[in-house]
């Protein structure tokens, strides 16, 4: 593997249920250059087509980039690369940072790309109280899942499972989900579910909410079936790790406010029958990504995690281009450091790093580096 430490070009990686994408940035953080393509199936596909889409996007600079950052969908074991059940691209097990690695000549890391964006939400989302206490990042994209910040800290669980709550069984329609399962919320409630469910429109969701509010009957009982699934998933998150914050995120976001009056509609409607499930008011705790811009965020000195968190003055542009993620703090300083997850940062000579924290426009997906 090539030593491109000194360079200052990172490369970030977005492997998607249908399509791969990736963008140069340059030390600053600063998109440079982006790239997409379609995805392929399969564990040798995969990977060539990250590397692909990645000599795409640094063209005649690929030498003189540092690290690949990589955010995709499956369980992944971050501190050796390995990811397993990318059930939309028939990845059962699969080497990933490794193999990309072989292949690119480049330090590789890889994360859950729900994970990375749950970084991102709590840090621009999490208001006067910072990052204490439980934030959820619920991604309504190709799949369905859920990244959990407790305290600062990423939860990924023993085997990196935690938050796949889309492959839950409990939805009563039980439709056959790639997982092999049957009935899982990720089968009624993803992005890529009321696309088969509505296939009127694209996207799917504003004409769904659109034609039932004027009451026509497919169109009813479709949305029904969706926001019933929707509040299952949003009620066994709840219950389960106890938000404080529940931001929703992923394509399907991109429909707005809109979306979260259906949520809450049905939220309340259970609260109405439901005297626990009032008092723990889960309408209030919801939160749409916010999208389109990027902010830098400085890092403040704290004891075992970040203490202060406030932006600069600057703001970068718009980049409709892309969402990657993962890129040089994840790749390198993450793995060069003490440091629990991506929102924990040690006292220390990382203390004053500043953490770059963008949002991508595309899939509404924040990511960190």
């Amino acid at each position: 593997m090539t030593d491109n430490t000194v360079n200052n070009f990172r490369i970030g990686v977005d492997v998607g249920g249908t399509k791969i994408e990736a963008a140069l940035v340059d030390a600053t953080g600063a998109v440079l250059n982006s790239a997409r393509i379609p995805a392929r199936h399969g564990n040798a596909a995969v990977v060539e087509d990250i590397v692909s889409v990645a000599r795409q996007a640094a063209g005649t600079r690929f030498d003189e980039v540092s690290a690949i950052g990589i955010g995709t969908p499956g369980t992944v074991d971050s501190a050796t690369g390995h990811v397993g059940n990318i059930v939309n691209l028939d990845v059962v097990s699969l080497d990933m940072g490794p193999e990309v690695s072989r292949l690119a000549g480049v330090p590789v890391h890889v994360e859950n790309d729900v994970n990375a964006a749950a970084v991102g939400a709590a840090v621009l989302l999490g208001g006067a109280d910072g990052l204490d206490g439980t934030i959820a990042f619920l991604s309504f994209g190709t799949g369905l899942a859920a990244g959990i910040v407790q305290n600062g800290v990423l939860l990924h669980g023993y085997s990196g499972a935690a938050g796949e709550i889309g492959h839950i069984p409990v939805e009563p329609h039980r439709l056959k989900c790639p997982c092999g399962q049957y009935g899982c919320l990720e089968t009624v409630c993803s992005g890529a579910a009321v696309g088969r469910l509505w296939p009127n429109a694209d996207p799917p969701m504003p004409d769904l909410i659109r034609c039932a509010s004027r009451r026509e009957a497919k169109a009813v009982d479709v949305l029904d079936m969706v926001v019933r699934a929707i509040g299952d998933t949003i009620q066994i998150l709840a219950q389960s790790v106890d938000p404080r914050l529940i931001v929703l995120g992923g394509g399907m976001a991109k429909t707005g406010e809109p979306l979260v009056e259906v949520i809450t509609a049905e939220l309340r409607r259970r609260e109405s029958q439901c005297r626990f499930l009032e008092s723990l008011d889960l309408p209030a705790r919801l939160r749409l990504a916010p999208a389109g811009e990027a902010r830098r965020l400085q890092v403040g000195p704290g004891p075992g995690r970040a203490s202060r968190w406030g932006p600069s003055e600057r703001l970068w542009p718009r980049s409709a281009a892309t969402r990657c993620w993962l890129s040089d703090y994840l790749a390198r300083y993450w793995s060069s450091t003490a440091m629990a997850s991506p929102c924990t940062v040690m006292s220390g000579p990382h203390s004053q790093r500043l953490i770059t924290v963008c949002l991508w426009k595309d899939d509404d997906v924040l990511a960190s580096r």
